[in-house]
């Protein structure tokens, strides 16, 4: 009887190993197949633009003539080929092949679907910075039309204040990188996730409680390296003082740890004097040996230059003001903002 048991639990073994091991082939040649037919795809609309385009500007295609031409060819290659050619669909391939004639299709990095919202991006540094940072943060169609969408590019250029054509150029080339405190900030910050109307009032508990209940979003547009800690974290003094962050957070990438202070309100000196006390208990009793100083965040619904330059000027500690909003900015504003930011630097 105990030989009969050994044996059923050694085939037992033996059946999960072998489990294991064609599972690890399916799940690989999956990928591999899901991988060479984005591939597929990918070069095969490239190609197909590239024809239309030629094919234009060689003359055979005049303007006035162009639009019925692409009907024609758009039931003719559906009738064939079955969807994936209708006339927006060739449309998009030929922008595809105007946008990235330099395009390698064998590099495979993004989706067709990636590249149908990134064709649509006119200027070329942009592009090239949405599409860095798909590649590296690894985001889905739905991720990267949201951070289009909500005008990332321009938001991190304003970020600090200024922008130049050496930042517009790093970030094009590598996407976001966070080498000091101040790169993770975005002005301003986008919570239209929360559905809450612009001008609805609401207590800072309200939108705290609602960052919470959607924390993946808030964490994506937080960036690079955000890990959620904890909420109302109290801090204690004099034994009987208790003072409460709103939010709290480790950013791995800089091995620090990130206050948040939430305000319904525009900035006011006094809410630096309270996060800079935040910053010294968490640098003495909460950080270890191996975690870098302390950064507060204080997100408040409008700041003013004269009262920012006061409030924040001489102190050692890293804090930071940022602003929010509800509802996803006016792209064409942000724009103008950068736009004039760079005159002013170049005069």
């Amino acid at each position: 009887m105990q030989k009969v048991i050994e044996k059923n639990k050694t085939n037992k073994e033996i059946i999960d190993n072998m489990y294991n091991q064609i599972s690890n082939i399916i799940v690989n040649n999956k990928n591999k197949i899901i991988y060479q037919i984005n591939n597929a795809l990918v070069e095969n609309n490239f190609m197909i633009g590239k024809i239309i385009v030629e094919n234009e500007q060689n003359g055979n295609i005049r303007a006035e003539y162009g639009k019925d031409i692409l009907n024609k060819l758009s039931k003719k290659l559906t009738n064939r080929f079955g969807n994936g050619y209708s006339v927006s669909g060739l449309y998009n391939m030929r922008l595809f092949y105007t946008r990235y004639k330099n395009f390698q299709p064998l590099a495979g990095n993004l989706s067709w679907s990636h590249y149908c919202y990134l064709i649509y991006i006119e200027d070329d540094d942009e592009r090239k910075f949405y599409e860095t940072e798909c590649i590296n943060e690894k985001w889905s169609k739905r991720e990267l039309k949201r951070q289009i969408d909500s005008s990332l590019f321009q938001r991190l250029l304003l970020s600090n204040g200024k922008a130049n054509k050496k930042k517009v150029l790093e970030l094009s080339k590598k996407g976001q990188t966070i080498n000091n405190p101040s790169d993770i900030l975005k002005e301003p910050y986008v919570f239209e996730f929360l559905g809450i109307k612009e001008n609805k009032p609401s207590l800072e508990s309200d939108l705290e409680t609602n960052l919470i209940n959607h924390l993946s979003l808030f964490l994506m547009e937080l960036g690079k390296g955000f890990m959620y800690v904890q909420n109302q974290a109290r801090i204690t003094l004099d034994n009987n003082t208790h003072y409460y962050v709103d939010l709290v957070f480790y950013n791995k990438i800089l091995r620090s740890y990130v206050l948040i202070d939430l305000k319904m309100d525009d900035m006011k000196p006094e809410y630096v004097g309270q996060m800079n006390m935040y910053i010294n208990y968490y640098n003495k009793e909460i950080r270890d040996e191996y975690d870098n100083e302390t950064i507060g965040i204080i997100l408040c619904r409008g700041k003013k230059g004269v009262t920012m330059e006061y409030a924040l000027g001489g102190l050692s500690n890293k804090i930071f003001a940022s602003t929010y909003t509800y509802y996803i900015p006016n792209k064409n504003e942000l724009i103008n903002e950068v736009e004039k930011v760079l005159e002013n630097t170049e005069k």
